[in-house]
């Protein structure tokens, strides 16, 4: 009996849409990330699980330009390649997709020179193989009316940018797998929003309803009719959002009929949910049955990686009296100056005195802190933590007191105590509840089939 081909990047898109819509709890989480203890994580659990793994770059994290991570979409490929390869998941296990292409980088332009550079962005992403793209071309640019670009104008640029993605798509080699798209105009900015309201406003259906019909006749104008059949996901508010310190957590009663307009659509797609981290495991289930079926996390990634690596710090403190290393890492410290020499990555976000910004910069939900892991002091003292750490067999009374999860998989023989795995597996914690949510656990995927076998 011949072995089933291997299905390509579309395939798993669209059987993914495709198995949600018919009532199953199938879905995929998107990794909003460049930091290379994340990804390690998420392919360490996307490996376990046998199931792929979708990474994805907004246009202020990764363009043409090398955005603030100084990676192009090519760079951005290779990089992804280097670190599966050093998990041992197999490439064709590792998605990219390109998160809010559009003119948002370029906003303080006319839309003419934004929606060039936009164009050459996405051009660039699908050449190095990226292939989910969220074409996000609401941004108000210089010239464009307040308070924003209407509707439709904005579909038309959609659509533009789906025209220049198709020709790229056309000038790959034979059986590149083609683009997938997600639209949607009810969209967070890149990098996040400030939530502290007392509620999060739901997508209204008529609005789900004329951003459909407009985009849809958008792209029959611009001539990538076809490119229709494959988009794959409206992006809307559930009610899902976080600030510094609160959580917005998702109101399934509220949704509902967001929820259920979806089905009623006359074209196969399903809804993207942004902002979706810190949500509870309960949450992220119930929202991928809810049709919300991509989850888009990076901030509750990076905030598990920065509560990991100070509990190791804590840890390190406790050790240093016995000595056995050259100097402290002092990562915290070291973190805090990054943050303070170059304050535009936190300061628009975090209000108040001296003494509650200090505090929100090491502990926020909104988690600032995720942009100077790269800078090269911050990244000096996370790895001289870890060598420090690497020098003498860790304790578990301390690994009890400070990572106390860890500990718990320690002593099961689950988890060795390496700093570096600790970290990994701190960070897995969150990404096993999105995986468990979308099906993609073995255990869930089991539960699942037993349960079909059963009907």
């Amino acid at each position: 009996m011949a072995r089933a081909r291997p299905l390509n990047t579309t395939e798993i898109y669209l059987q993914m849409v495709a198995a949600n819509r018919r009532g199953q709890r199938t879905g995929m989480y998107s990794v909003c990330s460049a930091n290379r203890y994340v990804l390690a994580a998420a392919m360490s659990t996307a490996r376990r699980d046998g199931s792929p793994v979708l990474i994805e770059s907004t246009c202020n994290q990764v363009n043409q330009f090398g955005g603030y991570t100084g990676m192009t979409p090519a760079d951005f490929r290779r990089f992804i390649q280097d670190e599966a390869a050093g998990a041992g998941l197999a490439e064709n296990m590792v998605l990219i997709g390109g998160d809010h292409l559009g003119p948002y980088p370029w906003r303080h332009e006319p839309a003419d020179s934004a929606m060039t550079k936009a164009a050459t962005l996405v051009r660039d992403c699908v050449a190095a193989g990226y292939t989910k793209l969220h074409l996000d071309a609401s941004p108000r640019c210089a010239d464009d009316p307040l308070p924003a670009p209407d509707e439709r104008t904005v579909a038309q640029r959609e659509a533009q940018l789906c025209r220049v993605a198709e020709e790229a798509w056309a000038r790959l080699p034979q059986g590149a797998p083609r683009p997938v798209y997600v639209i949607g105009t009810e969209v967070p900015v890149p990098g996040g929003e400030q939530a502290d309201q007392s509620r999060v406003a739901v997508t209204a259906v008529d609005h789900v309803r004329e951003t459909l019909a407009i985009t849809h006749e958008a792209f029959a104008a611009a001539g990538v009719g076809d490119a229709w059949e494959r988009v794959i996901a409206l992006v809307v508010q559930p009610g899902v959002e976080f600030g510094d310190e609160v959580v917005h957590d998702y109101d399934r009663a509220s949704a509902a009929q967001l929820s259920s307009s979806i089905v009623d659509s006359p074209w196969p797609i399903v809804f993207e949910a942004h902002s979706t981290d810190y949500q509870t495991p309960r949450a992220l289930r119930q929202l991928v049955e809810d049709h919300f079926a991509i989850l888009k996390v990076g901030p509750a990634l990076t905030f598990a990686l920065r509560e990991a690596l100070f509990a190791l710090e804590a840890i390190e403190r406790e050790l240093a009296p016995l000595g056995g290393w050259n100097a402290p890492s002092r990562l915290r410290k070291t973190l805090e100056a990054a943050m303070r020499a170059d304050p535009q990555h936190w300061r628009p976000y975090y209000a108040g005195t001296a003494a509650e910004q200090r505090l929100a910069r090491a502990f926020s939900y909104s988690d600032r802190a995720r942009y100077y892991w790269p800078v090269p002091e911050v990244a000096a003292a996370a790895e001289r933590l870890l060598v420090n750490l690497s020098q003498r067999p860790l304790p578990l009374t301390l690994l009890s007191q400070y990572l106390p999860h860890e500990y718990a998989a320690v002593r099961a023989g689950h988890l060795t105590a390496q700093p570096e795995e600790l970290l990994r597996a701190h960070v897995s914690r969150v990404i096993d509840a999105y995986a468990d949510a979308c099906g993609q656990t073995a255990a869930t995927r089991a539960a699942a089939d037993s349960t079909d076998s059963a009907d």
